[in-house]
Order: C-alpha cells, then structure tokens, then sequence
C-alpha cells in the first residue's frame, strides 16, 4: 500500500516499494504461488515504469517542436524536481525545457510551449506509472490466485 501511495507522492519511491513488497510476499510463502518468472515480469513493469517517469518529460517536449537543448533540459528539470517535492515535480521539466529552448536561442512563445509540452508528457508520464504500479500489483495477485 505504502508503494501505491508513494507512486502519487514524491518522496516515496512508490515503484521499487511496490517490487520490495511483492518480493518480500512471495519470499514469505516461500515462493509457492509466487515464482521467479512471475517476479521478472514485475521487475520488467517497474523497469518500464521508472523510464516512462524519466522519459515522458522529454517526449513531451519534443512533441511540440522543443530543440534538442530543451528536451536536454526536460531531462535535468525532471531529474532535479524529483528531490524538491511535488512544486519541483511541476516546475522542473517545465523550466528545464523553457531554459533549456531559451540557450537554444529561441524565443519566449518557443520555450513556454516547451514548457506546457513537457508538462503535459509528464502528466501522462504519471498515469502511466501509476498504471503500471497497478499491473504488478495485478500479475502478482494473478499469480497468487490462479
């Protein structure tokens, strides 16, 4: 539960929680129900969940026309913003990518929708960490059921 909580909140690392629960779960049974395939499947969802949450800020941007100095800084923003809380969650891709396409010399509507682009990759970013937080919670459960 601590790791579902944590995929919404920034200073919990939700992910590796969730896998560490899981694992610590199937550990407990002994690996009956649970066995190691299952638990590579997990591992290969949090793999994808912890890129999608590094990458999402940079395709974003490069969606909507960013230069290549912008999605750099997307990547630092977002990085950096993840040790500042949920203000530095919101405000690092979108400042990273807007100073990131102002170094470019670009201009001020350039780097603002660069900005709202690596926002918006963000958000989407989040629900799909969030849903594949979900999915290892689901291949688990299938597994421990079926």
């Amino acid at each position: 539960m601590v790791g579902l909580i944590g995929t919404l909140m920034p200073a919990i690392p939700g992910v590796p929680l969730i896998f560490g629960g899981l694992l610590l779960a199937a550990w407990a049974e002994h690996f009956q129900y649970v066995g190691a395939w299952t638990l590579v499947a997990i591992g290969v969802l949090a793999l994808a969940a912890w890129g999608v949450e590094l990458l999402a800020s940079a395709l974003g941007a490069k969606r909507f026309g960013a230069s290549r100095m912008a999605v750099v800084g997307a990547v630092i923003g977002t990085l950096v913003g993840l040790f500042l809380g949920i203000p530095g969650l919101i405000l690092g891709p979108f400042l990273g990518a807007a100073v990131g396409e102002l170094l470019e010399r670009r201009d001020l509507l350039q780097a603002g929708r660069a900005g709202i682009g690596t926002w918006l990759g963000l958000v989407v970013g989040a629900a799909l960490k969030i849903a594949l937080s979900f999915a290892m919670v689901a291949v688990f459960l299938a597994a421990r059921i079926f």
